[in-house]
């Protein structure tokens, strides 16, 4: 893994830029494509959360400043919930990949998923699997995310 950089740098990049290379690959590029965009955000995103974390304190496992921090950054309006020891959920409203894709057969919005991911795997202290199953881009009124512990079957 890479060490943690001293200054993180974001990039500022139009929705609609990033989906439109999504929806130009075939389905089942389009597919490997989001599951590393996921990947990759769990990672690294991983690395965000622990600071954000470590820097507010471990009140309510710091659910609310994720949220918080991901409102700043343009990644929508989420609102994040525990569901026992085992799981967290996710809904977010005015998600910019779902906008930025436009209308799909398939959730799209694997960088959040891969966000919960990494959240959730410090709120729950265990591995974890994260996955969307409605988004706004195939017409659901939101987005909405599980993650669950994968011991927890």
């Amino acid at each position: 893994m890479n060490p943690i950089p001293s200054h993180v740098r974001y990039l500022t990049l139009r929705a609609d830029s990033l989906m439109g290379l999504f929806r130009r690959l075939d389905a089942p590029a389009r597919r490997t494509a989001l599951r590393a965009l996921a990947e990759s955000v769990a990672e690294h995103g991983g690395d965000s959360a622990a600071r954000y974390r470590a820097r507010d304190g471990d009140a309510a496992d710091g659910l609310a400043t994720i949220a918080s921090q991901a409102a700043q950054l343009g990644w929508g309006d989420w609102h994040l919930s525990r569901v026992g020891d085992d799981e967290l959920q996710l809904e977010v409203r005015n998600s910019p990949f779902a906008q930025g894709y436009g209308a799909a057969d398939e959730p799209v919005c694997a960088a959040i998923a891969g966000m919960l991911q990494a959240v959730a795997r410090l709120a729950l202290g265990a591995a974890v699997a994260a996955s969307e199953h409605e988004c706004a881009a195939t017409g659901a009124a939101a987005c909405r995310f599980k993650a669950r512990r994968i011991d927890a079957g």
